[in-house]
């Protein structure tokens, strides 16, 4: 893909926004590192690293902030959170809005959501609010389940599970980060991952990177170390496939509402994806999938975060 055009003036006052306080923040640093050292290199001299923390409305209207690149990842940085505060202070930000960054942190929700698109495969699954007997709701799932925190990424809290007998405990583990827990059904595949991005009103789809991994899923040490995981890209799929879930991917980031930016997650067994979930905030690290991704299909590490700087403001 030919360079991407510049579309916000390199003399603005752009805030990298990175950390948090989430357990996300250590990767969401990294990332900010990265997008910040790529906004230099592009030219653009006034953008600065900002750690958020509770006072970061007071920092940004001290520092006369013109524009937010959100590189945080988790509660309060990709929930919807730190867009309506950015709203609020007219700073346009770039990726998702408020709606859609609400509804894709909170994965119960963004399967009703999407289930409103019934040519999207969900995975069988039920939701466990605070009070409800987990053994009670999951009477009609069938074993292996995968336990997981509703509102958390980069694999806090889950736990595969194999039995009942190991099923207190793992709920136990996902309440520790959410009072709402999703149970799926564990898809015995292997997983796969689309970014989508917008360039001039389009929506496209990146190049699929499927993963296998050392480890039994894709855990959070998958996720982050270097060398337990394998990336294949392009993904090891026939043309017809490949084509099927560039085009779930873009249709999940449309239907929930999404702008900017998202990563969409599949499994895939039998040749068939199933959607896991939206990531409307991904990661931008050495070892995060959506640049590599972007890289295979010509968009090297700084022209991926001029595409996203480029969606500022097209979120509302």
């Amino acid at each position: 893909m030919e360079n991407i055009k510049a579309k916000i003036d390199k003399a603005a006052k752009i805030a990298v926004l990175c950390g948090g306080m989430s357990s996300e923040k250590d990767v969401s640093m990294r990332s900010g590192k990265n997008c910040y050292d790529a906004l230099k290199r592009l030219g653009y001299e006034n953008a600065e690293l900002i750690v958020v923390d509770e006072n970061i409305a007071q920092t940004l209207k001290e520092k006369s902030i013109e524009y937010a690149y959100i590189a945080l990842h988790g509660k309060y940085g990709e929930d919807g959170c730190i867009q309506g505060l950015l709203e609020i202070l007219k700073i346009p930000y770039t990726g998702c809005g408020v709606m859609s960054s609400a509804i894709c942190m909170n994965k119960e929700y963004t399967k009703r959501v999407l289930a409103t698109c019934p040519e999207i495969p969900l995975i069988k699954s039920v939701f466990v609010k605070k009070g409800e007997s987990v053994k009670e709701k999951t009477k009609l799932l069938n074993y292996p389940i995968i336990t997981k925190p509703v509102s958390e990424g980069s694999s806090f809290g889950m736990t595969k599970v194999n039995s009942e007998a190991e099923l207190e405990k793992a709920y136990n583990e996902a309440v520790k980060y959410n009072d709402d827990v999703l149970i799926e059904e564990f898809i015995d595949g292997y997983f796969v991952t689309v970014g989508v991005l917008e360039n001039d009103n389009k929506v496209f789809a990146t190049e699929i990177l499927e993963i296998r991994t050392k480890t039994e899923w894709y855990d959070f040490d998958a996720k982050y170390t270097k060398g337990l995981s394998e990336f294949i890209l392009p993904a090891n799929l026939d043309e017809n496939t490949t084509s099927y879930i560039k085009d779930l991917a873009v249709k999940s980031h449309i239907t929930a509402g999404c702008s900017g930016v998202s990563r969409v997650d599949f499994m895939i067994k039998d040749n068939k994806p199933y959607f896991l979930e939206i990531n409307t905030s991904p990661g931008m690290t050495d070892t995060s999938d959506l640049p590599a991704q972007s890289k295979v299909m010509g968009i090297d590490y700084d022209n991926l975060v001029l595409l996203i700087l480029n969606s500022a403001g097209l979120n509302k």
